[in-house]
């Protein structure tokens, strides 16, 4: 909801000079002296006191269109400003195991809710590998998804290249200067559909640094293929054996590609002025038409 304020605030003044003149400069006309003028003083003095009333009535309406009333909205504008990010999840069977994923989306989640200027995707990843969600400025849409994904929903094994290289392809035609990719898992490549050095290739062909996470025991997934991802497309590689150490993780590496865009903001006003206006210049009108239909009685 906005604020509710005045462009120009300093027309009220008017109405002060609008006093002012009312008291100390009367107006000057010539007078008459007729019998019983007292009388007749009396008997139109209600309909002077109104005309008076409608008088300054109709200049506050119009001072009041001077000082254009307007609502004030301020809007965020977060588009097209951080980074674009693409989160790899490897959601084998594996990941069952000591409720891994559960730990691991809830800590994704977090993740997701501090990037508020970036896109994100979610790619993943089982026997084969597919884009959940593609680069997205809707934080919201991507976490009911997010939610509703489940151990073995992409099949039991590991196509650990393949996600890395289906992912990649969400760049496709990115303009942004900042891309980057996380990819987790807790196993090996055991389907081999696409070839290590293609994946990497490709990563670095569209300029993505790729942050590589193994989850739980060395011997559960292969270091040496993660760290070699990650440092040859310019990212890092980290162990995570327990919750706390994987929450660690995601807060390293949002510090590492931490957008400094803070956001821009503008504010959206909403004129009203043509409200007191119109009825300003209505009664104004009116009072006019009156004052002349008067005169012409007495003529």
């Amino acid at each position: 909801m906005g604020e509710f304020g005045f462009v120009h605030p300093w027309a009220f003044s008017l109405l002060v000079v609008y006093g002012v003149c009312r008291r100390f400069c009367p107006q000057k006309s010539e007078r008459f002296w007729f019998p019983y003028a007292k009388r007749a003083a009396k008997t139109t003095a209600k309909r002077r006191w109104l005309k008076e009333v409608l008088r300054a009535l109709a200049f506050a309406l119009l001072v009041t269109a001077l000082a254009d009333p307007a609502r004030f909205d301020s809007v965020a504008l977060e588009r097209d400003r951080g980074y674009e990010i693409s989160l790899i999840l490897d959601a084998s069977g594996s990941m069952e195991i000591s409720n891994k994923f559960k730990i691991v989306k809830k800590i994704i989640e977090e993740f997701i809710q501090q990037r508020k200027h970036d896109k994100i995707g979610l790619t993943i990843f089982g026997d084969f590998a597919y884009v959940a969600v593609p680069l997205t400025y809707d934080k919201s849409s991507l976490l009911r998804l997010l939610d509703k994904i489940e151990v073995g929903i992409a099949g039991t094994h590991t196509a650990l290249y393949e996600a890395l290289f289906i992912s990649t392809k969400l760049f496709y035609k990115s303009k942004a200067k900042n891309k980057i990719a996380i990819l987790l898992t807790d196993g090996m490549e055991s389907v081999g559909s696409v070839p290590l050095r293609v994946a990497v290739e490709t990563a670095k062909k569209y300029g993505i640094r790729v942050y590589t996470i193994g989850v739980g025991s060395v011997g559960d997934y292969d270091p040496f293929v993660l760290e070699k991802i990650a440092r040859q497309t310019g990212g890092k590689f980290f162990k995570a054996d327990s919750a706390a150490k994987l929450a660690e993780v995601y807060q390293t590496i949002d510090r590492l590609e931490k957008s400094e865009i803070t956001g821009e903001r503008y504010v959206r006003v909403t004129h009203y002025f043509p409200w007191p206006l119109g009825a300003g210049t209505a009664l104004l009108f009116w009072l006019l038409f009156e004052g002349a239909v008067r005169a012409r009685r007495r003529v």
